[in-house]
């Protein structure tokens, strides 16, 4: 196979990602082997590729195809989700700008342009995760509202409601005014506001001096939904409210006076303006005191007839004319700035309207008992292990989930409601007729049933993702169910931990009596140089496709991977992305060098080659330990460094330089075959972080069949490690670096060869490549060095180099000088930091040795150093 003098990326991605997908390599099918599987975290259906989806897939494909190949039967499982509100705001707004208003439609007629829309843009995002180099199973693509998942997530709302667990029920709910449906609580994202704090006055009723109780409070558009004013019963400062009525500012309303210890007598004035219908905490004092509930708001925003004179106008324009007109009235003592916290939608970034609504609800304190032990016993790990912390709290403190949405794409809740009161809930609507004639005592036909026009929230149907995809709901005793669940890895973003996470941990438990995965890799957020979030809304962010197509996938990959330990941040710099291409060309050109060698097999293996042939087998085997401990870790980003390591510095600079035949000389086959077979180890290990090089190149290495491939391949065993050959070839490389030094600051020409001459312990063993690597005509042992010589320590041996006559003394000298100089002065802070009794004691022992290693090194040096000078002196 011919390689190119120059490294195409686009040529060789596209090459074989049609290759791996002819050959139906990525595909799985239940065998004898070890089963290793992966859900994709389904991104919305109608979205692009960014860079969050880059880290998190590049990381799944890393682990995926490193499991093919230790022999493991890999699947990973890609789908989208349909993404409820994300996808009909966006059908809404395409029909706006067609003059045509969702309102004006039928339920089924905008549900066939959501489906044309869902066609049409469906398919991208999956597209480019080919680009990327995603080993995914695509046979078995899963869409959270085909017919297999659908049917999943209605038989699942079905049997939690026989059981008990799902109820329909007026409650308090986070109400989007833009996307016009209610909220779960984590779907609610509290953010710092400056806003004002308003001190409004309400009259006493009845009182003869014309009193009043002043209230502070930060939302004044919501005074017509008050129905109380409430006080702590041990408040002196308001005991004279007891048993009185206030009146509504501006509504002219007379109210009760209240008394509870919610109260916080501290804040404001201690009286509190209690709204039932849109706060929280006052639907509660509410229900325990009996209030009437007074709903203010529009589903959009705006005040409804109960607003009075600003019904029709939006909350927050009534907010600035409310002040106003209470100033005009006398009703207003004072404003000031004040900080808060306000909900705001995690879909549309509105300000949320704490609402009284209608909704179906699921019980979760039952069912979220065997998932939080699950976490907390270590069933289910976490890596990085802090979010057991966020998770365990979330599931101490975990609310009822409103499973419902006022949209018209999703899963249309199977509930149908009866003509004269009440409702029957069943998979369809022929079962839910036959349920409802059972129910009552007159005529009743199936079109009387009217089925509830609300959706399930989506995370109902992708809480059922790692049991759905494999049809686990519906055939609970399917042959693929039975063999890849539960699966092994999730990767996924920690700020998705309560909507998906936890909930799939969940529906485990309650569905298939066991974990949905064994462990749970977190990711970090991918920000920019400046620490922001990369956003569309702040243009920070680059293209993928764009990167890719500049870079190179494998390149983009190692980019992103190089800066992305579990957990934490990635700090996106482009230059990680040509540092991934540089290695690319690296690897590239290593490879034609080797290729390019003449090989002579009657020419014996010179004892350099014999000697790095057995130090690199042995730095490879260690690599290869220390690689398996790291992902047994999941700290893929140290796991590709090492080998980055690996691959440039102990394999390209160190021993294709000791084994590189002479100019135009052949290279005997030994040492050939070795170096193949080390680059063949080298892909392998490879091959996950960076698929498509890796490939091209495997494939060009030995004459291969049609059909195979390197992902299919074994990863490479490591065989035993000689631990003193490592540490004696340390010493091998500071030599010949200390040489190649002297030849630098004396300016000596590689071609001029030198001699070495050895004081001290030395092992002869590893001469032959200290002579190649540095041009030497002999190596020896002697008692005494030479005058007019350099040198350097490695360790306590010291090494010289014989110089020339036309060295200038005096040049050297002054050199000499200023470095014994600066090593005396390094020499006095250490012995400072040594003799301070406080860091000796307090500080780690392997610091402290660490400081004396560095004492005794200098001490050396210093006395090399001045023998040197002496040496030159006495010439």
């Amino acid at each position: 196979m011919e390689i190119a003098s120059k490294y195409n990326p686009a040529e060789v991605e596209n090459k074989w990602y049609k290759y791996w997908m002819d050959n139906n390599l990525f595909h799985s099918e239940p065998d004898e082997r070890e089963p290793y599987t992966v859900v994709i975290p389904p991104p919305n259906v109608t979205g692009v590729l960014h860079m969050g989806h880059m880290l998190n897939n590049t990381i799944q494909d890393v682990l995926v195809r490193r499991a093919r190949m230790q022999g493991k039967n890999a699947c990973w499982v890609p789908g989208t989700d349909h993404a409820s509100i994300a996808t009909e705001a966006k059908v809404v707004n395409k029909l706006a700008a067609e003059g045509i208003k969702k309102n004006d439609l039928t339920r089924d007629e905008f549900l066939e342009h959501a489906w044309n829309w869902t066609r049409e843009h469906g398919g991208i995002i999956l597209q480019q995760l080919k680009k990327l180099g995603a080993s995914c199973d695509w046979d078995r693509t899963a869409f959270t509202m085909d017919d297999i998942r659908s049917e999943s997530v209605l038989k699942v709302f079905c049997d939690l409601y026989e059981k008990g667990l799902i109820y329909r029920g007026v409650r308090m709910v986070n109400w989007d005014p833009k996307a016009l449906t209610a909220l779960s609580d984590e779907e609610v994202i509290h953010k710092e506001v400056n806003g004002k704090l308003y001190y409004l006055r309400y009259m006493i009723e009845g009182d003869p001096e014309g009193r009043y109780a002043v209230v502070a409070t930060t939302r004044p558009e919501t005074i017509m939904g008050d129905t109380a004013m409430c006080i702590h019963p041990d408040d002196p400062k308001n005991a004279h409210l007891k048993g009185k009525k206030v009146i509504v500012p501006l509504v002219n309303r007379a109210i009760p006076v209240i008394e509870d210890e919610y109260v916080d007598i501290e804040f404001g004035t201690g009286c509190l303006k209690v709204t039932p219908a849109h706060d929280v905490n006052d639907y509660l004092l509410g229900e325990k005191y009996n209030l009437p509930s007074i709903d203010i708001f529009n589903p959009d925003g705006t005040l409804n007839e109960n607003g009075d004179r600003y019904a029709g106008m939006d909350r927050f324009d009534v907010r600035k004319q409310i002040e106003k007109d209470l100033e005009e009235a006398g009703l207003i003592e004072k404003t000031e700035p004040y900080t808060n916290k306000v909900g705001f939608s995690e879909r549309t970034d509105e300000v949320i309207e704490p609402k009284l609504s209608m909704q179906w609800f699921l019980k979760m304190e039952d069912l979220a008992k065997p998932a939080a032990k699950a976490v907390e016993n270590d069933t289910i790990r976490f890596f990085p292990e802090k979010y057991k912390n966020t998770y365990r709290h979330w599931m101490e403190n975990i609310k009822d989930w409103c499973i419902s949405r006022q949209l018209w794409w999703g899963h249309q809740i199977p509930a149908y409601f009866l003509p004269k009161g009440g409702y029957v809930v069943a998979l369809t609507k022929e079962e839910a007729f036959e349920k409802a004639k059972q129910q009552v005592d007159y005529e009743l036909t199936i079109d009387d049933l009217k089925q509830d026009e609300d959706v399930l929230d989506t995370w109902f149907s992708s809480w059922l993702w790692p049991i759905s995809v494999f049809n686990g709901i519906n055939e609970p005793d399917n042959k693929d169910i039975n063999y890849y669940y539960p699966t092994n890895d999730l990767v996924t973003a920690p700020e998705i931990i309560f909507f998906w996470v936890a909930r799939m941990i969940i529906s485990g438990y309650e569905y298939r009596k066991e974990p949905c995965f064994r462990n749970v890799y977190f990711t970090g957020i991918v920000r920019d140089k400046l620490g922001r979030k990369m956003s569309k809304s702040l243009g920070n962010s680059p293209d993928p496709i764009e990167l890719m197509d500049k870079y190179g996938a494998d390149g983009v990959r190692m980019g992103m991977l190089l800066t992305s330990p579990a957990g934490n941040d990635l700090p996106f710099d482009e230059s990680m992305c040509e540092q991934g291409r540089n290695f690319n060309n690296k690897i590239w050109n290593a490879f034609r060098l080797v290729k390019g060698w003449d090989v002579d097999e009657n020419i014996p293996q010179p004892e350099s080659s014999k000697i790095a042939v057995e130090w690199f087998k042995s730095k490879l085997s260690d690599t290869i330990a220390e690689v398996e401990d790291l992902f047994s870790k999941y700290r893929l980003s140290e796991a590709l460094m090492l080998l980055y390591k690996l691959f440039w510095d102990e394999f390209s600079s160190w021993y294709l330089e000791i084994v590189k035949p002479a100019y135009q000389k052949p290279i005997d086959k030994l040492s050939y075959d070795a170096t193949l077979s080390f680059f063949d180890d080298l892909l392998r290990l490879l091959h996950p972080f960076m698929p498509f090089i890796t490939e091209e190149l495997w494939q060009a290495l030995y004459t291969r069949e049609e059909g195979v491939s390197l992902m299919i391949s074994l990863q490479p065993k490591g065989e035993d490690v000689n631990k003193e050959l490592l540490s004696d070839f340390e010493d091998v490389k500071n030599i010949i670096s200390g040489i190649r030094t002297i030849r630098l600051e004396k300016n000596i020409p590689n071609k001029e060869a030198l001699e070495l001459e050895i004081t001290g312990k030395h092992k002869e063993l590893f001469n032959s490549i200290i002579a190649k690597m540095c041009n030497l005509t002999s190596i020896k042992q002697v008692s005494e060095k030479q005058t007019g010589s350099a040198g350097f320590l490695v360790g306590t041996t010291e090494y010289t180099v014989p110089l020339t006559d036309n060295i200038d003394t005096e040049a050297e000298l002054k050199k000499l000088e200023a470095e014994l100089t600066y090593t005396e002065g390094f020499l006095k802070s250490v012995q400072k930091k040594l003799s301070n009794e406080k860091f000796v004691q307090n500080a780690k022992p392997e610091i402290v040795e660490n400081e004396r290693k560095k004492m005794a090194d200098a001490e050396s040096k210093i006395a090399l150093i001045k023998e040197n000078i002496a040496a030159i002196t006495r010439n």
